[in-house]
């Protein structure tokens, strides 16, 4: 009893199968027949549409000829005749030419020079009988010295005093030197154009005793 019911479930299926085939054909028949199957491969894929392109040629154009050449015509012009005229020699005369002399120039004005100045004493020189040895005022020795000093722009001395001229009395001459000395910074220096310079010169110191 079961096998027959197997081969009859297979016969079922085997039957089906067949008869779905032998559908499908029928259908293709009828397709074919009727047209629809190239309905459908046109609507599926349009045709194809092809132009022809015509490639147009641009024809070369010859380039255009060369302008013509112009030609210059020499024009021969001849020289011209110049005849020159000589002034006829005549007497000789004698020609008086005046001068005209030139005003002589002004000659620049030259600025009026500054006289100088020689060196001087200044302001708080110290006194000479301040500087008078005693034992030259028990003595009695008087006498003049004269002393070499060198002054410059500021007033001061540039270097040592020394006698120039004695007076006699080695006393008085120490004495006149130690005034030079001290006197350093309070001289009014030389000038040169209004301007103080360095100058040497001799200073006169006297020493006398007042009765």
């Amino acid at each position: 009893m079961a096998a027959y019911v197997h081969d009859t479930e297979f016969f079922t299926r085997r039957s089906a199968v067949l008869a779905a085939i032998i559908a499908l054909h029928v259908f293709i028949l009828w397709a074919l027949a009727t047209g629809l199957a190239r309905k459908a491969i046109e609507v599926l894929a349009p045709p194809i549409q092809t132009d022809i392109v015509q490639e147009e040629k641009n024809k070369a154009e010859p380039p255009p000829p060369p302008p013509p050449e112009m030609r210059k015509e020499e024009v021969q012009i001849p020289p011209p005749d110049i005849n020159i005229a000589m002034p006829e020699v005549g007497p000789s005369t004698t020609a008086i030419t005046a001068r005209v002399a030139e005003a002589p120039k002004a000659a620049p004005v030259a600025k009026a020079a500054v006289a100088g100045t020689a060196v001087g004493l200044g302001k708080g020189f110290p006194n000479v009988d301040d500087y008078y040895p005693d034992a030259s005022r028990r003595l009695g020795e008087e006498g003049l010295t004269v002393v070499d000093i060198c002054v410059g722009p500021d007033g001061k001395l540039t270097e040592p005093p020394k006698v120039g001229k004695t007076s006699g009395h080695e006393r008085l001459d120490q004495a006149a030197v130690k005034v030079a000395s001290v006197g350093s910074g309070r001289f009014k220096p030389a000038t040169e154009e209004g301007k103080p310079v360095t100058k040497c010169t001799q200073l006169p110191i006297r020493f006398k005793l007042h009765n």
